[in-house]
């Protein structure tokens, strides 16, 4: 019998970036949002390609927009490392080494269409790929790996196609040393 499971919540932020507090993950994204812990993650194959991943349509914020590997929040006293690692499962279905922490400060704002805030503070990660990624339906419409220098050129010359996280985390020379670009 599988357990069910409970409703993820997420941890909120004060201006200092400590903890103050949980939400329910299912409502804390709003058009107010307060800033929140999350993490943004961006897995590499053995070629040293990222994993670019296209946002399922039924997604409440930015449907269809793709996107770096995967994102996703701590739990209350989970560590970064276990969060990472149990994303990248529910996500694409991968298990991932080498996790790094490449931005540690990095911090974003952005108002979806539908007019939905993110406001996170969003450490971001790389890793290495230890599976080939099955893709979660629910979270991905479809994925594919890619020249990071490539998705680099993309997201200059048209950036209104990816996810405004994606474009801001390839501006810090943090990413783009990991990336090699």
């Amino acid at each position: 019998m599988t357990t069910p499971r409970r409703p993820e919540q997420v941890v909120l932020l004060d201006t200092a970036r400590l903890p103050i507090g949980t939400a329910l993950k299912s409502e804390v994204h709003t058009a107010d949002t307060p800033l929140h812990l999350a993490f943004s993650c961006w897995v590499l194959d053995d070629d040293g390609r990222v994993l670019l991943t296209r946002r399922a349509l039924s997604k409440r914020t930015w449907p269809g927009v793709w996107t770096n590997s995967f994102c996703g929040h701590p739990g209350p006293g989970e560590s970064m490392a276990a969060a990472l690692r149990r994303r990248a499962e529910q996500e694409l279905g991968l298990e991932l080494t080498e996790l790094r922490e490449v931005v540690p400060e990095f911090a974003y704002w952005a108002r979806d269409a539908s007019g939905v805030v993110e406001n996170e503070f969003c450490p971001v990660w790389t890793a290495r790929a230890e599976s080939s990624p099955v893709p979660n339906p629910e979270e991905v419409a479809e994925s594919l790996w890619v020249d990071p220098a490539e998705l680099l050129r993309a997201s200059r010359a048209v950036p209104q196609l990816l996810s405004p996280w994606l474009n801001e985390e390839l501006s810090q020379p943090g990413l783009l040393a990991a990336l090699d670009c």
